[in-house]
């Protein structure tokens, strides 16, 4: 059988913009790229088709025929769809596993190696001295060492299943097929380790964290504006706004409990809350060294994906039969991340004796992340609570060190020393250590004894609630939104995860590290968020606040949840639709309409305008309905109006602030301080200023003739290559890029990134389960499977993701279209 060549490139790469001006003297280390080998491929690649044809053949997978490999104990078969998606058939789970481990390093070497090296802190080894502060930043958090200290945790079942996956990887590897990036920067990636596995669930950890930036910007507040100022800058939960549980939901699953609290150890036991205060604000008060210390590791991140953006997170719910055509439930997820090539997802049926699982997996992990087997489904999004506090620790808090080597190509190795309290890591140490306090970094994700990994291999055996449930007892970080449904017809949700106690603070802000705010144990799994079978038959998550005041325990402060809009116009448009079907939750997860413009509409519309310009402009806005499709003009003048009021802290604070939405929305509601430029002015002068300044600067990148600023000329998905995003010779080859509909807090997420317009976050994976009849069930990913840029499948799904359509997420051969077997032998 033959392997369908449906997939092509989507259009032209692109320079990014807007990165942190680090290491002047260095070139960055994606532009030092553009030299010597890399111009050598460009010109094999330009040289004909000998050359192409030669790197395809050398650098693509084997897709059909059979191969003899070590470790598996019986004939498994990879059967690829239209859509390259692998259909892994095995006699035993382990030999699945292994299957999968195989099928992953195939088609997404180099991410694995990427992100292993990302984990690791080993990037300079490939690419030179000007990746040594994302390395820095790395070592000094210690991802790895913290996957090392996991590892011993799992259970036995897991262990083998992830040495049957590191086998399979490693059998993979040997067959000797050499992705391209691994030619262009010269080097043969090591074997796969167990731990390897372990790594990258730190950094998404990491990724979908936000506290320590929040704390750091909370410093910078206080320290400028008081403590008053933190509600100004960045704005607590709307009063009545939607939460993901109502207090009749959290009564029933208080009656629901035993009151035996199974299988919680010391560290989960606790009292029960305290009354919440804030910290006092003199705690806060960092100097300015110091706080520069702090984000030149928030830098680091953002040079490597790893950043808190607005909105980020995701959207998922359940749908009760009582709700559907069918009268069995629908669930429904799409997690908004970095849209990525390749991207972060690959898509995947799994089936060995006992394991049947299809959805989406992550390469390097040895099980399905997102999706659905024969009778459960499930979806996640970010909780967000609050995991990481900033400890400033006492001048005689007692320390230990280590030394940490990082091997830079072409020049001389660095020493690192990583200073530890209790608490953690000593994170002000990038340059501030000797003249400023030493601040430590307390989160749960590098605390020992994380067997978060044996909750996602769990779940893909989970046949009931009690099984699922029973999976997530084992989840630490990072926390989770779990909804749930089988074929049973039930639903639920859960929010597991570690999360902290504190007394008598919030974890707002920085706090004295002498002892006196400690945390007090995790709150009890039992008694984390959850509900089975809400009376109402919808539970709805897009980040939003997870429970009303009522919850007995602090999840995080008010100022820890994304805005509410999602939240509430998913809600709106499932209870405005009568019997679902799933049609209708697609239409859902595709809409375009923001709700952000409808509470803006009316002090944007009484705008003084300055000038003919300006008047046209709002005449624009004037009949428009919210709706931001890429032929859109108001969409694009709404959006880059927005851009400059967002910046409207700046001059107070002194930094490069972003406030969100509903921040801009109270201040301009309330005539509020920040407003005023250099103390001068108010709302209304400055609505006139920044749409002048938003005309000026859609005028200097789309023309004169606002009849054409359509949004789909500004705002384009960037889906860019972690390594050569940035190599101009090398972009066109490995960025995928289009228009696309969406925008800030659109249920179909497609904030335009501040200061380019590109979306470079959203939905990056879609689903839509039908528990009717799960072969009906559909999945989408942002891009393609394959992660070679020459694959047939490196970009096909993007158009359809772009289109809102969807691929069968289904485990019957009928539903696969032409296909290709490959059999793996022992």
């Amino acid at each position: 059988m033959t392997e369908q060549e449906s997939g092509r490139n989507q259009g032209a790469g692109r320079r990014r913009q807007g990165q942190p001006k680090q290491n002047q003297r260095r070139r960055s280390p994606w532009a030092l790229l553009g030299r010597g080998v890399l111009g050598l491929l460009v010109l094999l690649l330009l040289a004909g088709g000998g050359a192409f044809a030669w790197l395809k053949t050398t650098s693509g997978a084997q897709r059909s025929g059979s191969v003899t490999v070590p470790g598996v104990s019986g004939p498994v078969t990879v059967t690829r769809d239209a859509w390259g998606v692998p259909h892994i058939r095995a006699a035993t789970d382990a030999d699945a596993v292994y299957a999968l481990g195989f099928v992953h390093w195939q088609d997404r070497a180099w991410q694995m190696d990427f992100q292993r090296r990302v984990a690791q802190g080993r990037l300079s080894e490939v690419l030179g001295g000007a990746a040594l502060e994302q390395d820095r930043f790395l070592r000094t958090w210690g991802f790895e060492r913290a996957a090392l200290s996991a590892l011993p945790a799992l259970s036995a079942q897991s262990r083998a299943l992830i040495r049957a996956y590191t086998a399979g990887v490693n059998a993979a590897q040997a067959q000797g097929k050499v992705a391209l990036e691994f030619r262009i920067l010269g080097y043969t990636p090591e074997p796969w380790r167990d731990v390897d596995s372990v790594s990258w669930s730190k950094l998404m950890a990491f990724d979908l964290g936000g506290n320590y930036e929040e704390e750091v910007l909370g410093a910078q507040v206080v320290r400028k504006l008081g403590e008053d100022g933190l509600d100004q800058v960045t704005a607590p939960y709307p009063a009545g706004a939607p939460t993901i549980l109502s207090a009749d939901e959290l009564t029933g699953a208080a009656q629901s409990l035993t009151g035996v609290r199974a299988g919680a150890d010391d560290t989960q036991a606790a009292a029960p809350a305290l009354p919440q205060a804030t910290v006092l604000p003199h705690e806060a008060v960092l100097p300015q060294e110091t706080v520069q210390a702090l984000r030149s590791h928030l830098l680091a991140a953002r040079t490597l994906g790893l950043q808190a953006v607005p909105g980020k997170g995701s959207n998922d719910w359940v749908i009760a039969g009582s709700r559907t055509e069918s009268g069995k439930p629908i669930l429904a997820d799409d997690p908004h991340l970095s849209l990525t090539a390749p991207m972060l997802w690959y898509l995947a049926d799994v089936q060995g004796d006992r394991l049947r699982a299809i959805g989406a997996s992550i390469p390097g992990l040895p099980a399905i992340v997102i999706g659905r087997n024969d009778r459960v489904a499930w979806g996640v999004t970010n909780v967000n609570p609050d995991v990481q506090d900033l400890y400033i620790e006492p001048e005689d808090a007692p320390l230990t060190s280590r030394r940490e080597v990082i091997r830079v190509k072409g020049e001389a190795d660095v020493t690192l020393t990583v200073r530890s309290s209790a608490h953690g890591p000593i994170i002000s140490d990038a340059g501030a250590g000797a003249v400023g306090p030493r601040v430590a970094l307390k989160w749960t994700a590098l605390q020992g004894g994380d067997t978060t990994m044996d909750a996602f291999l769990g779940l893909n055996y989970a046949q009931n609630w009690a099984d699922f449930t029973g999976a997530l007892r084992s989840y630490v970080a990072p926390s989770q939104n779990f909804v749930y449904a089988d074929v049973d017809g039930n639903t639920g949700y859960y929010a597991p995860g570690r999360v902290p106690i504190r007394s008598g603070w919030d974890g707002s802000l920085p706090v004295s590290g002498d002892g006196s705010r400690e945390w007090q144990g995790f709150i009890p799994f039992e008694e984390l968020p959850h509900t089975l079978n809400p009376a109402d038959g919808l539970v709805v998550t897009a980040n939003n606040k997870v429970v009303p005041g009522s919850y007995p325990h602090a999840l995080g402060n008010d100022r820890n949840w994304a805005e509410p809009y999602r939240a509430r116009r998913i809600t709106d448009l499932l209870s405005a639709a009568g019997k679902l079907t799933v049609p209708d939750v697609q239409r859902v997860q595709l809409d375009t309409t923001s709700l952000v413009w409808a509470d803006f509409r009316d002090p944007l519309l009484g705008t003084r305008p300055g000038s003919d310009r300006a008047r046209q402009a709002l005449a624009q806005l004037q009949g428009w309905d919210g709706n931001e499709t890429t032929g859109s003009v108001p969409a694009t003048l709404f959006e880059a109006w927005l851009m400059q009021l967002q910046e409207m802290a700046r001059d107070e604070l002194g930094t490069d602030t972003v406030m969100n939405s509903l921040s801009v929305l109270n201040q301009l509601r309330g005539n509020g301080e920040l407003c005023a430029v250099n103390g001068n002015g108010d709302c209304q002068a400055l609505l006139t200023r920044t749409l002048d300044a938003a005309l000026n600067d859609l005028e200097g990148r789309l023309g004169t003739d606002m009849s054409t600023w359509t949004y789909g000329r500004l705002h384009t998905v960037a889906s860019n290559h972690r390594a050569f995003g940035n190599v101009q010779a090398l972009a066109w080859l490995f960025n995928h890029s289009a228009p696309t509909p969406g925008g800030t807090n659109t249920v179909n997420v497609a904030r335009p990134e501040h200061g380019t317009f590109r979306q470079t976050h959203g939905p990056s994976y879609r689903q839509v389960v039908d528990l009717a009849n799960p072969n009906d069930s559909v999945f989408i990913g942002s891009l393609g499977q394959d992660g070679n840029p020459l694959g047939a499948h490196a970009a096909d799904q993007q158009p359809r993701w772009i289109a809102g359509e969807y691929l069968p997420m289904s485990t019957d051969p009928a539903d696969w279209g032409r296909v290709s077997t490959l059999t793996l032998k022992p």
